[in-house]
């Protein structure tokens, strides 16, 4: 009998340390993690780990002989700003890399004649309003609104949304053979914001960049100019929404694609919270044009109504517990250690 799993991919990213963390302190004790990279160290122990690439199908025909996976967390990815840099990478691990995944989850699920579901982490990046004027107007997006983004990034978690969709409700369609699709479920998230590990080449990174920055006693040049504003959330509150997701009964969902919000703010008011708990902090104002325009063309916040409406979701961290008790305290004590 093949071992029941749980697999979750970009195991080692900001996102997938936070997750398996959660995880294995919930007792969950049958996590297959898969990272290019070895686990870090504080995670030992929590999950069989495999460092392999998510573009290795050999690895996967692997995964389809050796176990039973019974749910996804797909969170392998080349986040925004390292995707302009190299946007064909970025298209093979965003997008090729989820469609073997998903191909994956089909397969499996044909094979148990039981839908696995997929977890998807989608981004704001998906967005794209054309200038200032229309992001003020429209400061609060649904998720059927503006969905033209401008970044090889927010192309490839669209695409990515649309294919789970497929997957979900038409893969198979003229198959009679194919017993079960896949149970496909995505959040798009906002800017995130971790206290225990250091940014990793998203457009949003200047906020959490800031509290690093003042907590080493280094100056900082931020990227984007004082009255950029975007929505945030705090790196347990992403966490939480995915689990939530993941075990929401299936009859209450109204759509395969969510938005989530917790709190929005300008740089400006993220370097006033910073340097009010570092008062030497030393932050200026260095706008990077090209990185500038990608936050710009994202939304000032989201409409969230149908996950809050669907499965209960809501934010434990508004800005003031974000920063206060979660992101300075624990940044503070990463340094003095």
């Amino acid at each position: 009998m093949r071992p029941k799993i749980t697999l979750i991919t970009g195991a080692c990213g900001e996102v997938g340390t936070a997750l398996v963390e959660r995880l294995a302190k919930n007792g969950a004790g049958n996590l297959l993690t898969l990272d290019i990279r070895p686990l870090p160290p504080e995670l030992d122990g929590m999950s069989t780990h495999l460092v392999g690439d998510i573009l290795d199908r050999d690895l996967f025909e692997q995964l389809a002989a050796e176990y039973e996976i019974e749910r996804i967390f797909h969170l392998a990815a080349l986040l925004s700003t390292r995707a302009e840099l190299n946007p064909e990478a970025a298209h093979r691990v965003n997008v090729d890399g989820t469609l073997l995944l998903l191909q994956l989850a089909a397969d499996q699920s044909a094979w148990r004649a039981r839908a696995v579901p997929f977890i998807f982490p989608s981004s704001i990046a998906v967005y794209g309003l054309p200038d200032l004027e229309t992001k003020r107007r429209h400061a609060r997006v649904s998720e059927e609104e503006w969905n033209a983004p401008t970044t090889m990034y927010g192309c490839n978690k669209l695409y990515g949304e649309r294919l789970g969709v497929y997957y979900a409700s038409r893969y198979g369609q003229l198959n009679a053979e194919i017993p079960a699709r896949i149970d496909f479920r995505s959040v798009r998230y906002p800017g995130l914001i971790s206290a225990f590990s250091v940014p990793a080449g998203g457009t949003s990174d200047y906020a959490s960049e800031m509290i690093h920055a003042a907590a080493q006693g280094r100056a900082y040049a931020c990227f984007v100019q004082p009255g950029l504003t975007i929505p945030f959330m705090a790196m347990p509150d992403a966490v939480e929404a995915v689990l939530q997701i993941s075990a929401a009964p299936v009859e209450t969902l109204t759509r395969r694609v969510y938005n989530i919000g917790a709190f929005s703010l300008s740089a400006g008011e993220i370097h006033d919270l910073v340097c009010a708990a570092f008062p030497q902090a030393e932050i200026r104002f260095e706008p990077d044009v090209k990185r500038q325009g990608i936050a710009e063309s994202w939304p000032i916040d989201v409409d969230d109504s149908a996950a809050r409406r669907d499965w209960g979701w809501k934010p434990g961290y508004d800005a003031q517990r974000a920063f206060n008790e979660y992101l300075i305290p624990n940044i503070v004590k990463r340094y003095q250690a």
